[in-house]
């Protein structure tokens, strides 16, 4: 079993005690010391794999403020800070995370296949000069997906990607197409490992098991939202439209990994709102499994 770390956006809201519509990418240019720090918490946890605080550096996200000419620095930065993490720890690996084109739980509103890859293949070569393995995060569609794996795959390094399910019906993407969908996408492009992530840990029970059907490496990661707004659509808005689940504490979310871990998930970690005491009960209880 591999613990991957837990939520990193939500976390630096949580430090920070303010949202904005740069999200995660906010404390890369205001505090990049408490981004090290949250890693390093994470690690301290029981984590054996650090996720670069990037799933918001991408072109569509720091284009409308007006800080698209900055996307290679700040993707470096990420990058740097996990890696640094990951030394001072002593060992451990680097996930380069790659997030949504277009919005979060939107595909609908990502570009097509071919386009997204261009700018995923440009920011995972600047990744791969740092990260073990790229990590497609929150991916809601086949077609994102496809995008998303099309273009990470040109650097060499091992791929994982990460399916987004509806909360309501974990046999779905937010798509609305079946997850097992994908199946046909993943002999394609043979990912490392595919995973489940930010989706209520119910819906990731559902899941779990329909991937596990593929015979490949599978991982599971929930969020800890309550839902996720009809309104949360866009690229401006902010994190504080969404809000935390009051019953999903390290031992209720523990709970529901070692289901995941039943069903043949063999890297778990947390999403949004799931913090490194959360990690700290998944290594405590998965680590002698």
């Amino acid at each position: 079993m591999m613990i991957l770390d837990g939520g990193m956006g939500q976390e630096l809201v949580a430090r920070a005690g303010k949202a904005t519509s740069l999200w995660s990418v906010q404390a890369l240019l205001d505090a990049p010391e408490v981004v090290r720090q949250v890693h390093d918490e994470y690690f301290a946890a029981g984590a054996d794999i650090a996720t670069t605080n990037s799933y918001s550096v991408l072109p569509d996200r720091l284009e409308p403020h007006g800080m698209l000419d900055r996307l290679e620095e700040l993707a470096r930065l990420a990058c740097q800070l996990a890696s640094d993490a990951r030394e001072a720890h002593g060992s451990g690996m680097v996930a380069g995370g790659l997030g949504p084109q277009g919005f979060s739980y939107q595909p609908d509103k990502a570009p097509p296949a071919e386009q997204a890859a261009e700018a995923y293949a440009k920011l995972a070569q600047i990744h791969a000069q740092y990260v073990d393995v790229h990590l497609l995060e929150t991916m809601s569609s086949v077609d994102q997906a496809r995008g998303g794996l099309m273009g990470a795959g040109v650097t060499g390094n091992p791929v994982w990607v990460a399916l987004s399910v509806r909360d309501d019906d974990g046999t779905r993407l937010r798509s609305g197409e079946l997850v097992s969908d994908v199946m046909p996408l993943l002999e394609e492009f043979d990912p490392a490992a595919v995973f489940i992530n930010c989706s209520k840990p119910e819906a990731v029970d559902t899941a779990v098991p329909i991937l596990a059907k593929s015979g490949r490496v599978v991982g599971a990661y929930a969020n800890g939202f309550t839902g996720i707004a009809a309104d949360f659509n866009k690229v401006g808005s902010t994190v504080d439209m969404l809000s935390a689940r009051r019953d999903l504490g390290p031992n209720a979310y523990a709970d529901f990994a070692d289901g995941w871990a039943a069903n043949g998930a063999t890297i778990i970690g947390g999403c949004c709102e799931v913090g490194p005491a959360h990690i700290a009960e998944l290594s405590r209880r998965l680590k002698t499994t």
